[in-house]
């Protein structure tokens, strides 16, 4: 059985997903969830015991660059949550039930910070980006969405726009960005909605400069295309952009968050928009059968994400910079034939680290260090995409605890590791 597709990332956290998708591997690490294609349970027990030797080693490590709630044990969660929550919202409140409550509170408070009239919680973005294209698709009559070949939909939806929302995608770049104004204006093909993923992930967490962005939106405007944002992780890109949420989010006719990547949430997702589209999509969002009875942990720790996490992410934004840099400098002193930190100066706080070894034996190296030395510099690494062989890639995010990291701290954290690849 196959989880939710906001996957798990490389470095163990619930902020960013494994790169790869219908491998047959387990991918897992601090938000718990996991993604596998259905094997048999005696072909799944060594990844299970891999993952869960992973998770202790982070949990054991006295220096990390971030270390989500989700390493925690279940037991661990619950009492924080109980312990902060009643700092956000007033717990002596009704539980909600089919929204409304706790859930409605979080609902204003995300389209306040992005400027919209109405927003409407989502079990997961999944299902929320399918419910928006499709109230799109209905009001413009066309169920073309142009979007990145390598979007969170292509890659890690399976096929859900087409086999449950009935829409079809085109791409107007396949280059490792988000397409120019040019690419937009003079694709061949019409399209109702375009569809921009900030940052785009699986390129490397990378962004378009403000003027780019901007350009681009116009672009869409000049062919009468709606523009919807997947924003799952745009609550890291003011910082880059040099402007705040709520310009960021008023370029588009809607947007969707993330709670649990960035925010370290448990859970969900948010659409935000026109107020008649959320009425529509709260219908839709009943029929995918996302009207859950209750919502409350989720979000409870989305409101905590809001107050505690948004607030640093811009410091984890700057210090990313720091740590990529150390990381070269440490590559480079440890004789590595080649590497790729990607992007070089980061955009957001993650960035894609590339190396020349086999997964496996990285992913070990990685283990053996933090059990080791107690330093959890990298965590789970996957092969390159496209099956070249020899070469990986793994994810790093800068969160909370990696800003006591210089880059000093890094280089000589990464000539450690490399000294245990084999």
């Amino acid at each position: 059985m196959t989880n939710e597709a906001d996957t798990t990332g490389a470095d163990g956290t619930g902020q960013h997903g494994g790169t790869r998708h219908d491998s047959g591997e387990e991918r897992a690490g601090g938000d718990g969830q996991t993604e596998r294609s259905e094997q048999p349970q005696q072909a799944q027990q060594p990844q299970e015991d891999g993952t869960q030797r992973r998770i202790a080693a982070m949990r054991g490590a006295k220096r990390v660059l971030s270390r989500p709630h989700a390493v925690l044990t279940l037991g661990e969660q619950l009492t924080a949550l109980a312990a902060d929550a009643g700092t956000v919202y007033d717990l002596d409140e009704p539980v909600d039930i089919y929204g409304g409550g706790v859930v409605a509170e979080l609902e204003r408070r995300v389209a306040g910070l992005l400027g919209f009239p109405a927003a409407a919680f989502f079990p997961t973005g999944t299902m929320a980006q399918q419910v928006a294209l499709r109230c799109w698709a209905g009001r413009t009559g066309d169920p073309v969405v142009a979007l990145h070949p390598m979007a969170h939909p292509e890659l890690h939806e399976r096929g859900a726009f087409g086999a449950v929302s009935g829409l079809r995608t085109v791409h107007p770049t396949s280059a490792p960005r988000l397409p120019t104004a040019a690419e937009v204006r003079d694709f061949e093909e019409p399209f109702g909605t375009l569809m921009l993923e900030l940052p785009l992930r699986d390129a490397g967490f990378v962004l378009p400069t403000w003027d780019e962005l901007v350009a681009v939106v116009a672009a869409a405007r000049e062919r009468d295309a709606v523009v919807h944002l997947d924003g799952a992780r745009l609550w890291e890109c003011a910082p880059h952009f040099g402007h705040g949420l709520e310009e960021i989010a008023g370029l588009a006719d809607s947007v969707y968050v993330s709670l649990y990547k960035s925010l370290d949430g448990l859970s969900g997702a948010v659409l935000a928009g026109p107020a008649s589209l959320i009425d529509e999509a709260r219908t839709w969002r009943h029929r995918y059968g996302g009207a859950l009875f209750q919502q409350y942990p989720a979000a409870l720790s989305g409101l905590l994400g809001l107050e505690r996490e948004l607030p640093r992410l811009a410091s984890y934004v700057a210090h990313a910079k720091v740590v990529a840099a150390g990381l070269t400098d440490g590559f480079r002193a440890a004789g590595v034939p080649w590497f790729r930190v990607n992007p070089e100066v980061p955009h957001t706080h993650q960035f894609q680290v590339w190396l020349p070894y086999e997964a496996d034996g990285l992913s070990e190296a990685a283990v053996v260090q933090a059990e080791e030395t107690g330093v959890a510099l990298f965590h789970q690494f996957y092969p390159a995409p496209g099956g070249v062989p020899g070469v990986s890639l793994t994810e790093v995010t800068v969160a909370a605890p990696g800003l006591s990291w210089t880059a000093a701290d890094v280089t000589g954290a990464v000539e450690e590791f490399v000294r245990r690849v084999s």
